[in-house]
């Protein structure tokens, strides 16, 4: 029996990478930014095109539109954070389902990079202060682009 194993590596040669950055929790979203745009810059990546939008919500169609330009992967970041209210559940949920549509219909990794946090302490920790998922959804988004130019190959 031969068994072939095919991943992605975490090299940034060669790829157009598109990050979309929701400005609404800014202090918490900076910071991702920094973490996935130092990981990029570690790794290589000749191109990085950063796309702001004005909140979490609204990720999905700016991702969709890079997705569509020939980018090589997408990084979506934002962060939810739970108020008083539902919005916190309806944004994250549509969120979550947007960017899994916008990456399994244009067949472009879309990176799920958005924190969904119960409260500003806790995404300091996470984008921050403890450590920074940016980098890690920057390492997610490297793989996933090299492992589908691999499939594609």
């Amino acid at each position: 029996m031969e068994v072939r194993v095919v991943e992605g590596e975490f090299m940034g040669e060669n790829l157009k990478i598109g990050v979309v950055v929701a400005r609404f929790n800014d202090l918490l979203t900076g910071e991702l930014l920094k973490g996935a745009l130092d990981c990029f810059e570690r790794h290589g990546v000749d191109r990085v095109d950063v796309v702001k939008v004005p909140g979490s919500f609204e990720i999905p169609l700016a991702a969709k539109k890079l997705a569509e330009r020939g980018y090589d992967a997408v990084l979506a970041l934002g962060a939810v954070v739970r108020g008083e209210t539902k919005h916190f559940d309806l944004v994250a949920s549509e969120v979550a389902k947007g960017v899994a549509k916008v990456s399994l219909d244009t067949g472009v990794p879309v990176i799920f990079g958005v924190i969904t946090v119960e409260d500003e302490l806790q995404g300091f920790d996470r984008a921050g202060v403890k450590s920074n998922k940016g980098f890690e959804y920057a390492m997610a988004t490297l793989e996933m682009a090299n492992l589908m130019k691999k499939l594609r190959d």
